[in-house]
């Protein structure tokens, strides 16, 4: 297996809890831990939740509005800011992307030309063929999608999707188990070797999205070919909000990146028989 460097994702995702001031110092923290990316999110929620908006929030605790529209409505910026973001990312070295979770708010992404290396569909848009069909024809750059809650057939029609409409080469498809925060029985990492044996020849690469505890298990998922290793970002894990708990903060993110970028500097074969740092303890040690 050919390994390339490894690629962090800080999904910020509303962990900014609807204050752009804190999504500022969330992107700063993101690039001073060392990740390539800060991710955020987009979405129309009165298309998304329909007959939903006027509910209360199913966990009062973690809810910004008195429904859980006014929650989802609490946390969402519009593009006005999300360029803000953007640009708050070149300031300090750190791309941007974002989630987009309807086709509306995929048209305002692109309509709004912000130079972007890939969009994300989360795991639980990635049957709106509407979305999808929009992003193939209409969006140039790679395609991130998640598939979290998804079968083995969904996948299937996903990827001939893509493979129809010739936009697989730009598909990076994300080993995910949708729970906040997820169980280690649950995280099933082999799910990275089955798609990369069953995929890479058609498809961009395939990548790792994670919502466990620690920082683990993101080692594995490198080691067994995840390109990109996601994971949701906080400046304070006990903060109000569901994603929190699932998330890591600055030092556990800076960790992660040291210890991820390490496994990839290891994962190689030996230059020559002796290697030169053994030179050493061979000429002092061996017997010959």
């Amino acid at each position: 297996m050919k390994y390339t460097k490894p690629i962090i994702i800080a999904e910020i995702g509303c962990n900014h809890k609807g204050n752009l001031k804190i999504a500022k110092e969330l992107i700063k923290a993101a690039a001073q831990s060392g990740a390539t990316y800060a991710k955020f999110q987009k979405r129309d929620n009165k298309y998304l939740l329909k007959s939903e908006f006027d509910l209360p929030h199913p966990n009062p605790h973690n809810s910004f509005g008195k429904t859980y529209g006014e929650h989802r409505e609490f946390l969402e910026f519009d593009m006005n800011k999300h360029k803000i973001l953007y640009n708050e990312c070149k300031k300090n070295k750190i791309k941007y992307s974002v989630s987009v979770w309807e086709q509306k708010s995929a048209e305002e992404v692109v309509k709004s030309k912000l130079n972007l290396d890939y969009l994300k569909v989360p795991s639980a848009c990635n049957l709106d063929f509407e979305l999808l069909e929009y992003l193939a024809s209409k969006f140039k750059s790679k395609i991130h999608l998640s598939l979290g809650m998804t079968s083995e057939k969904e996948i299937e029609k996903i990827v001939n999707f893509f493979i129809k409409k010739k936009r697989a080469k730009d598909l990076v498809l994300y080993a995910c188990t949708s729970d906040y925060p997820a169980d280690f029985d649950d995280l099933c990492l082999l799910e990275i070797s089955k798609l990369k044996n069953k995929y890479s020849s058609k498809i961009n690469s395939v990548a790792f999205s994670g919502h466990h505890n620690g920082i683990a298990v993101d080692v594995g998922a490198f080691t067994l070919g995840a390109k990109y290793i996601e994971r949701h970002f906080t400046l304070n894990r006990t903060w109000k909000g569901t994603d929190h708990a699932a998330s890591l903060e600055p030092d556990g993110l800076s960790k992660l990146v040291r210890d991820v970028n390490n496994m990839y500097k290891s994962l190689t074969f030996k230059s020559k028989n002796i290697l030169q740092a053994e030179k050493f303890q061979r000429n002092k040690l061996k017997r010959l």
